[in-house]
């Protein structure tokens, strides 16, 4: 069974439902594999308990400059 997860902070419930919509039907559609095979898991973590690069998501956020 195929699985796609999602780590983020927070989201919107329609944020969510169309995640999960439309993630499963471009894997379907790239894969091959029937929609009711996929399992989508969305995990909403505080940006402060994930890190990248030895950084908390929080701070890398409060420095971002585009």
């Amino acid at each position: 069974m195929p699985y796609i997860s999602i780590e983020s902070g927070k989201l919107t419930a329609e944020q969510k439902r169309l995640l999960i919509e439309r993630l499963t039907t471009t894997a379907s559609e790239i894969t091959d594999i029937p929609e009711q095979f996929f399992t989508v898991t969305i995990k909403e973590l505080p940006d402060e308990n994930l890190g990248i690069g030895g950084k908390s998501i929080d701070a890398i956020k409060r420095n971002y400059k585009p």
